[in-house]
């Protein structure tokens, strides 16, 4: 009983009544569990009850550089967790947004030798790779009637902003033919405006087939399975070349498909780990995004 005299004494002293306490813890743990639902992962139960972390089947596609080098010989479970930790405060940072190979993009990298001391460049994904902190992607463009590509690390802390202006996927993983295509697939102008695109919708697949210059080429493209390229139109000694050299059998190859890939389960326990990180770091966005038009309104 004195315990409690003296609680609401000091209570009354500070203007605060029990009341008024529990009403603002009440709304306190509302506000949190809005929260945490807004941006919480999916849960599932396993059978000795415990919450289970499920992140969406598309964060594989949408953040590949998460996943190791499926290379056991350069495996470091210790480093790649930390690299981990590295790119989502990276991410914190720098919005680093979903693209694939395909997509029109502009990067504003950090330049001492320009006037304005950034540099801005436009064009098509052509191909990325790398995991983790080293992570990259290749953009194209035709400038002046000469083709120029740049390699950008995506996590180097000379970038600034990386735009997707046409969100979009090809039919191949790899877009290197357009160094031997027409210039007018590879050619997009630096004052491009960013294309609209609705919320949770779908990534368009563009099926266009590009059209190669005459030999003599870069590659042997005839030996490789291109979906997104008209017919080369060569003789038949190629294509009966590219069959003598070909490994059909390398499909069939399940060790090899294993060396190539991540299991499945370790990609999900990955995925999950990142999940409410990268969920939390898109609503922090968004919230951003809304002050900011409410204050020029």
């Amino acid at each position: 009983m004195v315990l409690v005299g003296l609680a609401q004494a000091f209570f009354k002293r500070n203007a605060v009544s029990l009341s008024e306490i529990a009403t603002i813890q009440q709304s306190t743990e509302t506000s949190n569990e809005a929260s945490e639902k807004s941006v919480s992962p999916q849960k599932s139960g396993d059978e000795s009850g415990n919450i289970v972390v499920v992140a969406p089947p598309e964060f594989r596609f949408m953040y590949p550089e998460f996943l190791p080098d499926p290379a056991m010989e350069r495996r470091n479970r210790l480093r790649e967790k930390l690299e981990r930790i590295d790119m989502l405060q990276r991410r914190s940072v720098v919005e680093i947004p979903e693209f694939y190979t395909g997509s029109i993009m502009a990067v504003t990298v950090a330049d001492t030798n320009s006037p304005s001391k950034v540099a801005r460049f436009v064009g098509i994904c052509i191909q990325r790779g790398g995991s983790g902190l080293r992570a990259w992607f290749i953009l194209r463009n035709v400038v002046d009637k000469q083709g120029v590509e740049i390699l950008y690390e995506m996590y180097c802390p000379l970038i600034q902003k990386i735009e997707v202006l046409r969100l979009e996927r090809r039919l191949d993983e790899s877009l290197l033919y357009l160094r031997d295509a027409l210039p007018e697939y590879s050619t997009f102008p630096f004052d491009m405006e960013p294309e609209r695109r609705l919320n949770n919708s779908a990534v368009p697949l563009n099926p266009i087939k590009v059209k190669l210059r005459p030999r003599p080429w870069l590659e042997r493209w005839e030996r490789q399975d291109l979906q997104g390229v008209e017919n080369l139109n060569l003789p038949q000694r190629f294509y009966d070349r590219a069959k003598e050299v070909a490994k059909p059998w390398e499909k069939y190859d399940l060790m090899l498909q294993y060396r190539k890939t991540i299991p499945a389960e370790e990609q999900e326990k990955i995925f999950a780990e990142i999940h409410s990180q990268l969920q939390q770091q898109d609503l922090q966005r968004k919230i951003r995004r809304r002050r900011g038009s409410s204050n020029e309104q």
